[in-house]
């Protein structure tokens, strides 16, 4: 199977030009990489380590970005790399060989270590937790010893590998993938769910090592980041909940009242001010998010 990966960018990140020339050593001429960033930044981004560049106006957020790379890729397996991350040597090679022997697997994603601590873990997998948050599993543990591939909820897009004919499968439209209304994170989470209750699986493949330097974009604008991530965490749970969505409600904001008085107490005013602006975003896209149907399973309790 063909394969190529998408790495959005903005131009900002310092490990974009480690992140390509990591990806090209690792899938070698045979990979397709795709580098979608902003037209103002096209003079600024690396020359020689992608197959193409997909340039677009504006700041593109996460989803459109990868949407727009996929729109233009040629492979069967689609990967996406944030342009934090360096993926170790056998990376593709160890999510490629669990797709292929998985056919009823959409998604894969392997074991993501910390840039400055690579002892400890980011990530390998995303599930949801009893406040309804969704998680990365394993984040600030050690890393999990080289077993078998194993199943999780959904695939952090931090550094991941598709199937394009389960995303063609489970697509909001034809070429929309990851849903554009978000922007920037929990867009993964929800295409997660889409996957999900398409009857496809997504493994943890403990083989696979990536090294994410982490909001390397985000830490320069945290009041957006903030209102993105409180603002899509409402939108996808009332997507997953359904009709129970507002007898959840009260739930969900307690939680975010209960990070908004420790930003208050650690004097986080980034959070402080992002939070009320993720509920004014939420609030603004419900009424496409939110719907009367059946609820779908997001986490033990629910």
């Amino acid at each position: 199977m063909r394969t190529s990966v998408v790495v959005p960018t903005l131009g900002l990140s310092p490990w974009l030009r480690p992140c390509l020339e990591a990806l090209r050593r690792d899938g070698g001429e045979e990979l397709e990489i795709l580098l979608v960033a902003p037209e103002a930044v096209a003079s600024q981004l690396p020359a020689g380590l992608a197959d193409r560049a997909v340039l677009l106006p504006g700041r593109p957020a996460f989803a459109a970005a990868n949407n727009a790379g996929f729109a233009g890729a040629r492979g069967d397996l689609l990967g996406t790399v944030n342009d934090d991350a360096v993926v170790e040597p056998g990376w593709l090679a160890a999510l490629s060989a669990a797709l292929v022997a998985n056919p009823g697997v959409a998604a894969v994603q392997g074991v993501n270590l910390r840039m400055e601590d690579p002892e400890v873990v980011d990530g390998w997998g995303l599930e949801w937790h009893q406040r309804l948050e969704a998680v990365q599993l394993g984040t600030g543990g050690p890393p999990p010893p080289d077993t078998p591939p194993f199943e999780v909820f959904g695939v952090s897009a931090t550094a991941a590998l598709y199937r394009r004919s389960a995303l063609e499968a489970v697509a909001l439209a034809p070429g929309v993938f990851f849903e554009p209304r978000l922007g920037s994170y929990y867009e993964d989470v929800e295409l997660a769910g889409r996957l999900r209750e398409g009857g496809w699986a997504a493994l943890a493949v403990p083989a696979a090592r990536v090294h994410h330097a982490g909001t390397a974009t985000g830490a320069r604008m945290p009041v957006a980041r903030y209102r993105w991530l409180f603002g899509n965490r409402h939108l996808v749970v009332a997507r997953r909940l359904g009709r129970r969505f507002w007898g959840r409600l009260p739930r969900l904001v307690a939680t975010d009242l209960g990070h908004l008085v420790r930003a208050l107490a650690g004097g986080n005013w980034a959070l402080v001010v992002g939070i009320p602006l993720g509920w004014l975003r939420a609030l603004r896209l419900l009424p496409a998010f939110a719907h009367g149907g059946p609820p779908q399973r997001i986490s033990p309790g629910t």
